[in-house]
């Protein structure tokens, strides 16, 4: 059986719908070094993403959770090929007070993110490590 395009399209706005309301993980400390913490957890707020470096072990996701006034459009760097880490790349638009996953990081690398609409504040970018 075959789906067409705009079924395949609902399914994945579907499962974003459904990842979107899963459960948070705990939030880690911020380290305002740029020295990686483990957490699974990045928070946006006006000063930017805390941590702005998080280390997890493969096969981890990372939660981004928007708690500006502002939508932030999370992606995997280089701007604006975002071809890096595509997993991240599955965070995508966050409006005000929406939580969204990567996909998993099951590969050991660093990963870094930025806002697609605002890349060069350096407020919003940071860097996932994954070992």
């Amino acid at each position: 059986m075959w789906i067409t395009r705009r079924q395949f399209l609902g399914i994945g706005a579907l499962l974003m719908f459904v990842v979107d309301c899963g459960g948070s993980s705990p939030s880690g400390p911020s380290d305002p070094g740029g020295t990686p913490t483990n957490s699974t957890t990045i928070t946006l707020t006006s000063s930017g993403a805390s941590p702005s470096a998080v280390t997890v072990p493969p096969g981890s996701r990372v939660l981004f959770i928007n708690n500006d006034s502002q939508a932030h459009f999370m992606a995997s760097n280089p701007h604006p090929d975002h071809t890096d880490c595509i997993e991240i790349n599955q965070v995508g638009v966050l409006s005000t007070g929406q939580r969204r996953e990567t996909g998993n990081l099951n590969t050991v690398r660093t990963c870094g993110f930025h806002d697609h609409d605002n890349p060069t504040n350096t407020r919003f970018q940071g860097r996932i490590v994954i070992q």
